[in-house]
């Protein structure tokens, strides 16, 4: 399990481009004109991950499997979406099967590249996006919350619930606010997540940067991250043409290019974790002779869990985790010198994974 992130934005601000970049293909047409692309491009990548590496050299695995993400490429939206302009309606079905989404703004001057609006403002770009989003949250909660409340007068609880998230929701969508705003109890988020709105959804606003702005951002990238800060809102700066660029070379010509623009990693790494913070997930791994492998899992899941990732048969048999911290079996080069050492754990049902674990499952069959 890695995590489905949509790419959005207005037409010609690089989607596509760094979408093309992001998963190394060619499977988003990148055109300079407006709805290039008609269907959402599925596209997935491996999560790199150092310690996967590190744990298949000591174990001296045959096999290294990381984790994988996901990036769905959206078509480009328009003012009017909600209403159905451009490809609106196809677009806000395709947001809705996402896990988080990644607001793609222009920041970067080119006359060649025509913007849809004839002007370079991201956050103006932010917000359209974002407007036509909640126009559409507006409509379809406008239209469920009158059937939820005369289902709550006849004592339903559960329509009683829906009321209370749709009209806190809702107070945040009158005020020109997001969902993802809103704040719900835990005993209330179950009901809440269930909506399905699409501004509830945790977003990463994405800076498409010219080349020279790579590694320090610019003018337009400050505004995009200020706008993020006070959101709560995950950001990362990338130029999607040097992704581009990086996606077409060799591991040693890669390091050296990154080198001479200033970058110590690709813009993928970074998209990728602040992904996995905004969606508080964790990685654990598997390691043997035959795979070294990382998985994926919500931040706070008990052992149990974890092992449901790997199996649904282990998660129902489940007896123990033997646990070792990564820094515990890097130090112990390997297993049987953590063991040694003491620093292999017999975890029961209620352990909760960390980040880093190097696990093995026991179930019952």
């Amino acid at each position: 399990m890695g995590f489905k992130c949509g790419i959005v934005g207005l037409p010609n601000v690089g989607k596509s481009t760094l979408f093309n970049a992001l998963t190394q293909t060619a499977a988003a047409q990148a055109a300079n004109y407006p709805f290039c692309t008609i269907e959402p491009n599925v596209g997935e990548v491996a999560v790199p991950d150092p310690r996967l590496d590190r744990l298949a050299q000591i174990a001296k695995s045959a096999q290294t499997i990381p984790t994988r993400l996901t990036f769905v490429d959206i078509a480009g939206l328009v003012r009017g979406a909600s209403k159905g302009e451009g490809l609106g309606n196809q677009f806000l079905a395709h947001i809705r099967e996402v896990d988080a989404v990644a607001y793609v703004l222009r920041c970067f001057d080119d006359g060649d590249v025509t913007h849809v609006e004839g002007r370079i403002d991201p956050t103006a770009d932010a917000e359209t996006v974002e407007t036509e989003l909640m126009l559409a949250d507006l409509e379809s909660l406008e239209r469920r919350v009158a059937a939820a409340e005369k289902k709550a007068k006849t004592g339903d609880k559960e329509s009683a619930v829906q009321v209370y998230a749709m009209k806190a929701a809702l107070a945040h969508l009158h005020q020109g606010q997001p969902a993802r705003l809103t704040r719900v109890s835990e005993e209330h988020r179950p009901v809440f997540d269930q909506l399905g709105l699409l501004t509830a959804k945790p977003v990463v606003f994405v800076a498409n940067v010219d080349e020279a702005s790579a590694a320090t951002g610019n003018a337009y990238s400050a505004q995009v991250e200020e706008r993020a800060r006070k959101e709560g809102a995950a950001f990362v700066a990338i130029s999607a043409k040097i992704e581009a660029e990086i996606a077409q070379l060799g591991a040693g010509e890669r390091d050296e290019f990154l080198h001479t623009l200033g970058l110590k990693e690709p813009g993928l790494n970074r998209l990728i974790r602040a992904g996995y913070a905004l969606l508080d997930l964790v990685t654990f791994f598997t390691v043997g002779p035959k795979e070294a492998r990382a998985w994926t899992v919500h931040k706070g899941a008990r052992a149990p869990q974890g092992a449901g990732v790997i199996h649904t048969d282990f998660e129902k048999g489940f007896i123990r985790a033997e646990t070792i911290a990564y820094d515990d079996y890097v130090a112990g080069n390997g297993e049987a010198g953590a063991k040694d050492a003491g620093k292999l754990r017999l975890e029961g049902k209620d352990y909760v994974v960390q980040d880093g674990d190097v696990m093995h499952f026991r179930f019952a069959n």
